[in-house]
């Protein structure tokens, strides 16, 4: 079939590229190009990826955006027990 078809000069370019490269004529290129870019085309879409909610189960009253807070106070805690006991069996030893 012949047609005539007006190509953007980036697209060309990149065209002439890769008929340089492969030494292809560019009928050869453009029907290459095409057939790869409809094949993709016609693959059937990617399924999109859903998370599904899940209710937390938290009791009433709880935030669960302060979650992080709770953590940082957990490890504050943490932290400060260990220093404590650190200390104290510096003062024993």
């Amino acid at each position: 079939m012949r047609t005539t078809l007006t190509i953007d000069e980036d697209i060309a370019a990149r065209i002439e590229e890769r008929r340089r490269r492969d030494g292809k004529s560019l009928k050869q290129v453009i029907n290459l190009l095409l057939r790869a870019g409809l094949r993709v085309e016609g693959r059937s879409r990617v399924k999109r990826y859903r998370t599904r909610p899940h209710a937390l189960g938290l009791r009433p009253g709880f935030d669960a955006a302060r979650l992080n807070q709770v953590v940082d106070e957990l490890e504050t805690d943490e932290r400060l027990e260990s220093e404590a006991r650190l200390r104290g069996a510096g003062a024993s030893g």
